[in-house]
């Protein structure tokens, strides 16, 4: 007997949705969700919605034409159970069911003066040296990515962990956490556009340390 969260899914949601591919390197594009299914966020690939009577999970539906979703699948089957880490429930042709992470992301701490705990920090460590130990390579790992819950650190996204090259986001965050973070902004809210600056500026100097070689 399917489970009335997939019957949701197979017969309201995927039917009615419309999700569109429109140019290739740019973020997906959702036109039109059926009620009561809201979006929480949509990416280069997929978008992410929920439905308020199964509040404890998400469906993450890929666009037509985008790539992704089987290593997602697999990254998922490695990580297996973790506290900071999703679970994929279930896998269709074209979505993914997880179980919802609900925090608040670090990027949106720094804009509301929210202060970050080091254990934090240390949590989100621990999770990704986890993800090594099953084979995986934490990849694109960054503000935005992840999450404080009750003063504990969550990973939301882990599409990206099998690819192969090193990625020093969080590596350069856990740096900037240490020199500039915990010692001169914890309790002081950025504004959006000065976090803009920081995030410009940081992928210059990426690019610039990528072509001396450095990464």
């Amino acid at each position: 007997m399917l489970k009335p969260w997939l019957l949701e899914i197979e017969h309201q949601l995927l039917p009615q949705l419309e999700l569109y591919s429109e140019q290739p390197y740019e973020p997906i594009v959702v036109h039109y969700i059926p009620k009561p299914w809201k979006l929480l966020g949509s990416g280069n690939y997929a978008a992410v919605l929920m439905h308020p009577d199964y509040a404890d999970l998400v469906v993450k539906v890929y666009a037509p034409g985008r790539p992704g979703i089987e290593e997602e699948t697999e990254v998922y089957r490695r990580l297996g159970k973790h506290p900071a880490y999703s679970e994929c429930l279930y896998a269709g042709d074209n979505y993914l069911v997880l179980r919802r992470l609900t925090g608040v992301t670090l990027y949106k701490c720094l804009q509301r003066g929210l202060p970050i705990p080091r254990q934090v920090i240390k949590d989100i460590d621990e999770a990704l040296a986890y993800a090594t130990s099953r084979g995986l390579n934490p990849h694109d790992v960054h503000g935005k990515n992840v999450m404080m819950k009750d003063g504990r650190g969550l990973v939301v996204d882990v599409s990206d962990f099998l690819k192969h090259e090193y990625c020093p986001m969080w590596d350069d965050l856990k740096n900037a956490y240490d020199r500039f973070y915990f010692t001169w902004v914890r309790k002081v809210p950025i504004p959006n556009f000065a976090l803009n600056v920081v995030r410009r500026s940081y992928r210059k100097w990426k690019k610039f340390r990528r072509t001396r070689g450095t990464i």
